[in-house]
């Protein structure tokens, strides 16, 4: 009994080294989901194993525990805790969501794991864990390739992922395949080291598809940590190879590779319209590109915010609100961020100085040691210090520009876990001297095993009832209420992703496609979701902000409760001031109630109301969409001089196109007969929907208003053979364009 308990304790520490392989489509979010609830349950597990194997007399390597630096990660996730108890949310700090599932839950296993393994592993496990955790990575890789397949060809792999957006194979975003990769990429040419022949062949052709599978992400902080660190290590050979031919080889290749570089930066104008998405990428960077610019305003601004709370920061997992303080739509094209894009800032916000100081610790032990097992005198010793340098070089740049992610973290603090038993020469001793305690430790590990229910079972429903009831959100709105009613009666922590999703149900397709009693079903459930989780989290804007719309959209057979939206709408734009939509939101209750009324007189009042909420939002963000809003209402009470006033200001702020601010502008332009600027916006919004036959319709006979014939009759044939029947909607303007067009044959 105790070699098979043995084995399964064992096998317990190594299976988070597949967890990037897990993908289950029977839940919400089924590439990240299932690995973080399996890393939980894999990790009581353990400590229930551990428990009742050390009652039992089982030696493990405690005299390992004796080295300072083996305290590091307690200490940061004490810090954790104790940032999270005086931070905005303890609740939220520990679970998480179901989205991301990190939190201080699923931190507190990846330190278990890091103690289990250290005073367990012995040789055979550490060359076990690094085979285990290279094969892996190479599935990874060959899966992410054949994702990238199946799209150039576009054809379907049987059990492949379908890619959304850029490749991120099973683990579902290309960020995260990438930072992956970048480390296991160095656990691989360890493991290649210890295989012959024609093993040894194909791990070293996995490397390579490691390598390629980084480059199909076009994550560009994976991408440059490697190239950073693949320069250091050719400087470094070039000058100081042992051999003499080793370092003119290495020279060659540094010149080579300074050309190709010079080459890269001399071209990268034309290199940034390839359609190759890895080098469009690499070639656009720049102050201006749109998403280094919102990395330069995320960095700055939340920097800012750390230094409100600099010793204990805000809790885990509290980011978001941060973000949406410092929102400005004018500097960040991103609507919602729950990651700071650098994880060294990311552990300052969250853990404050203290938290910030023992994650670089960590990182520099990791090096320390590693450089110690590099200068060792073996040779094999000395390469895998060499590589464990490289691996944590480039997981530590990449962090610059990424955030990171528990499987990644996992194998990290395991990675470190071993080094510091690779070379460790004590002996394995019992933590007990007697069997009398086997009978209490084995109720102490039942007891443990019996958290799997709130910590595992219980959320995996919640997650399984939501993704039922999404797939029915419009096929049978009764069962998918029932379902989804079911699954927040459960009282976990997958609420919030409960109100994010019965959102983008009812403002998509449930508004959309139901009718009747079946959209208001769906409209109470909405409502009803969002009401509760806006009482569970105050300060989340994203929250009251679906909510808000949820409300501004119902169905005409719902009477508006106007004081509660306003309410939920000032407290939106209370926690996230220069956030648009919650000021749009209000100003359309007073449009609403203007609307209900037939003379201006009776409507101007409730006009007035809404100017002064827009009026207040544009002296706040210098952007076009409430500056034209404003001048069509101006122009709706006779008011020109007003309107114009506000249209001029608009104009020179619409700098690229905007289908949001296109639209009223096009209002205020037909409005008043400025045919050219109506012709601008209406192209700025066939462009964005080329589908939409209506605006292409009225861009023809503007077009034509505006002294092009040409192009209008251009428009319209291209209509008579895409949709022939919307052009008998307008006998007249047909008149002229054929006459046209009769002119000039």
């Amino acid at each position: 009994m105790i070699d098979r308990l043995n084995k399964a304790y064992t096998w317990i520490l190594l299976l988070p080294a597949f967890l990037p392989l897990l993908v289950i489509d029977a839940v919400v979010y089924p590439a990240v989901t299932p690995k973080t609830l399996a890393l939980r349950v894999l990790g009581i597990a353990a400590l229930a194993l551990f428990t009742y194997m050390a009652a039992l007399g089982r030696p493990f390597y405690t005299e390992r525990l004796k080295y300072w630096g083996a305290w590091v990660p307690a200490a940061l996730l004490a810090v954790a805790y104790v940032a999270s108890i005086f931070g905005l949310d303890f609740y939220r700090s520990f679970w998480s969501t179901l989205e991301r599932g990190d939190g201080l839950l699923t931190l507190t296993i990846i330190v278990e794991y890091f103690y289990l393994i250290l005073i367990s592993a012995d040789r055979a496990f550490i060359k076990r864990l690094i085979s285990i955790a290279s094969w892996v990575g190479i599935a990874v890789a060959a899966i992410a390739i054949l994702q990238w397949f199946q799209e150039v060809r576009n054809i379907n792999v049987p059990f492949i992922p379908e890619p959304n957006g850029r490749i991120g194979g099973t683990l579902g975003n290309a960020a995260y395949l990438a930072g992956y990769l970048g480390v296991v990429f160095f656990v691989t040419l360890i493991h290649v080291r210890d295989l012959v022949g024609h093993w040894r062949t194909l791990v070293w052709i996995g490397a390579g598809l490691e390598l390629f599978a980084i480059f199909l992400t076009a994550t560009r902080g994976t991408l440059l940590a490697l190239f950073v660190v693949g320069v250091c290590v050719l400087v470094y050979q070039a000058f100081f190879a042992e051999a003499k031919a080793a370092r003119h080889s290495y020279q060659r290749w540094l010149v080579a590779l300074v050309i190709v570089a010079a080459l890269f930066v001399g071209f990268r104008e034309t290199l940034s319209q390839v359609p190759i998405e890895p080098v469009r990428r690499l070639a656009s960077i720049s102050l201006s590109d749109t998403t280094v610019s919102s990395r330069l305003f995320l960095w700055q601004n939340l920097t800012v915010e750390a230094y409100e709370r600099p010793w204990f920061g805000y809790g885990s997992e509290q980011i978001a609100p941060l973000f949406d303080k410092v929102y400005d739509p004018t500097q960040i094209v991103e609507q919602w961020f729950d990651r700071s894009h650098n994880s060294f800032l990311d552990y300052f916000l969250q853990y404050g100085i203290f938290g910030f100081a023992f994650y670089l610790l960590l990182i520099g032990l990791f090096v320390r040691q590693s450089l110690r097992l590099a200068r060792a005198p073996d040779k094999e010793s000395a390469y895998v210090g060499k590589m464990l340098v490289l691996l944590i070089a480039v997981y530590a740049l990449q962090d610059l520009f990424v955030f990171d992610t528990a499987w990644v973290l996992w194998l990290i603090v395991a990675l470190f876990a071993l080094i510091l038993a690779y070379r460790d020469t004590s002996m394995p001793r019992p933590l007990v001297r007697t069997t009398t305690l086997a009978i209490p430790a084995a109720l102490v590990a039942l007891a443990i095993v019996a958290l799997t229910y709130p910590v595992v079972v219980t959320p995996l429903r919640a997650n399984m009832l939501l993704a039922q009831g999404y797939r029915l959100q419009v096929i049978d709105v009764t069962a998918a209420n029932a379902l989804l009613t079911k699954g927040f009666a459960l009282n976990t922590y997958a609420d919030i992703d409960y109100g994010y999703r019965a959102y983008d149900m009812y403002t998509g397709p449930q508004r959309e496609r139901l009718t009747g009693q079946a959209k208001v079903d769906a409209y109470e459930y909405a409502l009803a979701v969002l009401t509760e989780d806006s009482k569970r989290y105050p300060y989340d804007v994203r929250v009251a902000t679906y909510l808000g719309h949820v409300i501004d959209t119902a169905p005409r057979e719902v009477a508006v409760d106007d004081a509660f939206l306003t309410a939920v709408l000032e407290r939106a734009i209370a926690l996230s001031p220069k956030r648009a939509q919650a000021w749009y939101l209000l100003a359309n209750i007073s449009l609403r109630k203007a609307d209900a009324f037939a003379t201006l007189t009776q409507k101007e009042p409730h006009y007035r109301k809404a100017i002064q909420i827009l009026e207040t939002y544009a002296n706040l963000v210098p952007v076009p969409v409430p500056r034209y809003t404003l001048a069509t209402l101006y122009l709706a009470m006779g008011d020109k001089a007003g309107a114009k006033k506000w249209a001029d200001e608009a104009l020179p702020l619409y700098t690229e196109p905007d289908v949001s601010a296109a639209g009223p502008a096009v209002k205020y332009y037909l409005a008043i007969g400025d045919w050219r600027n109506a012709v601008r916006f209406l192209a700025d919004m066939v462009e964005h929907d080329p589908s939409d036959v209506d605006v292409l319709y009225d861009l023809a006979k503007v077009t034509y208003l505006a002294g092009d014939p040409a192009a209008a009759l251009r428009i319209v044939e291209k209509l008579r053979v895409e949709n022939p029947a919307i052009l008998g909607t307008d006998p007249n303007f047909m008149a002229a364009i054929t006459a046209y067009e009769q002119s000039k044959k």
